[in-house]
């Protein structure tokens, strides 16, 4: 026999962990490109179907009331069917419901296949992160859960360049159903993907957590350790609907992920997701540069996001959550200024434009990635899932509620009081931040449980 044929080539333990884990935060793609694709097809859609901003409105956020029921729902599946079997669910409906909106032929029929696109993002949203935190190496945990958090501004990148492509044709079918394409290909990557180990030992099959361990750490030792700690996990029950009812401290920790959660939605962030041509339009640029405002608008967010990352664990949470509180006051206050004056050359047109990438830099390096951060830090132990699945409820409620409004808003009160309201939610949040916030950097995930259950004041359970 050919020596060259003789063994196969081993794959080295670290490679094949990091690997699956790229594989599954592609997730956070998936949520990226549902988010970013609707911004640039509703005027198209509402010229097409002649209908009004109201209309436009429920198109946009009946995807946010989907993902709010994906949510609720996704804690049970990932536990009965495994986080596998979940991700396999949810990108099979994100593909499926992909199709469906970019074959609507009535606004019924896209209201529908929205409603189902974020179910599939409310189960990927959920069953993701999980999934990493369970499958990626210690030492690149952190890495790998900022990587999807990423990935989610990456998709919404992405969908903004085609969206822009696809809009010196109008043809907003397209725009829609693409996105299909590469939830085909994350199903297919996550066919490939191996069973959480963590799950594996929920469910009793406890020699495939073995050899799924050993696949991605490769040392018998490493693998022996944390199949150990797995186990000692395991023995502390979740209990959190019996701790919300009993417990008077943890249901402090869940009101401040909830809070946590709706001050993330009420930035006015997903305004600019959703609607960026919009409020482009609303600037005084043409439809091709409001397309191309988008864009800039992706690459910004994509930029600044680096900027959270590099620093969370330099500065600690609540700095950085001050400044960017800070710097989106004023970046919408500005251009709720200049729209109030009114915008009337191009080098207004172009401050105004600098404005609002102040304000999507001010939420990349803060609200964006800090938020979930926090939440998964505030909550103890036996109520962490009931804790991070309700604030995580909390933040569709909230992500509904601003797509829903926003059109309404403009048109009732105005372009530059509904900005002005924005920045003073902002400054709102700034005396939250002092106010209630912990400083989490650098103190264990037990000390902070111990000091919220001593009945420590939420601002101080970081010390």
């Amino acid at each position: 026999m050919n020596a060259m044929t003789e063994a196969p080539i081993a794959v080295h333990p670290k490679a094949t962990a990091v690997v699956t884990c790229l594989v599954g935060a592609l997730a956070g793609l998936m949520f990226g490109l549902d988010i970013g694709v609707i911004s640039g097809a509703t005027q198209f859609i509402q010229h097409d179907f002649g209908i009004s901003d109201r209309t436009v409105e429920h198109i946009v956020s009946w995807m946010m009331l989907g993902a709010a029921a994906g949510a609720l729902v996704a804690g049970w599946l990932s536990s009965h069917l495994g986080r596998k079997r979940s991700l396999i669910a949810g990108s099979l409906l994100f593909a499926l419901a992909s199709i469906a909106c970019g074959l609507s032929n009535s606004v019924a029929m896209l209201l529908f296949a929205r409603l189902g696109l974020g179910v599939s993002i409310g189960v990927l949203t959920f069953t993701a992160p999980l999934y990493l935190a369970e499958i990626a190496p210690e030492r690149i945990r952190g890495a790998m859960v900022s990587l999807y958090q990423l990935m989610i501004t990456i998709g919404i990148l992405i969908a903004f360049l085609s969206d822009t492509a696809f809009s010196y044709s109008g043809n907003w079918h397209w725009m829609l159903g693409i996105i299909a394409i590469p939830g085909v290909l994350f199903l297919l990557g996550v066919l490939a993907l191996p069973d959480s180990p963590r799950w594996l030992m929920m469910v009793g099959r406890h020699d495939q957590a073995m050899a799924v361990l050993s696949k991605l750490r490769g040392d018998p030792a490493v693998v022996m350790r944390e199949a150990a700690d797995i186990q000692e996990q395991l023995r502390i029950p979740q209990r959190g609907w019996h701790m919300f009812l009993q417990n008077r401290n943890f249901r402090r920790s869940v009101g401040l992920g909830v809070l946590l959660q709706i001050m993330q939605q009420l930035t006015g962030m997903n305004v600019m997701m959703y609607y960026a041509p919009r409020v482009f339009g609303n600037v005084g640029f043409g439809l091709h540069a409001q397309m191309w405002g988008t864009v800039i608008v992706g690459v910004t967010n994509v930029l600044a996001t680096f900027i959270a990352i590099g620093l969370v664990d330099r500065w600690g949470r609540k700095p950085i959550l001050y400044a960017g509180f800070l710097i989106m006051a004023t970046g919408l206050g500005i251009v709720g200024a200049m729209m109030h004056i009114g915008i009337t050359t191009h080098g207004q047109q172009i401050f105004t434009v600098a404005m609002l990438l102040m304000f999507i830099t001010g939420f990349a390096m803060s609200a964006g990635p800090l938020i979930w951060i926090l939440c998964s830090e505030v909550q103890p132990l036996k109520g962490r899932d009931f804790g991070i699945g309700a604030s995580t409820f909390a933040n569709w409620i909230g992500n509904f509620v601003v797509g829903a409004t926003f059109l309404t808003l403009l048109n009732k009160f105005g372009d530059a009081n509904t900005f002005w309201l924005y920045a003073g939610l902002n400054l709102l949040f700034f005396v939250f931040t002092i106010w209630l916030i912990p400083e989490t950097r650098g103190v264990t995930l037990e000390q902070i449980e111990r000091n919220l259950m001593a009945g420590k004041a939420l601002r101080h359970i970081g010390r």
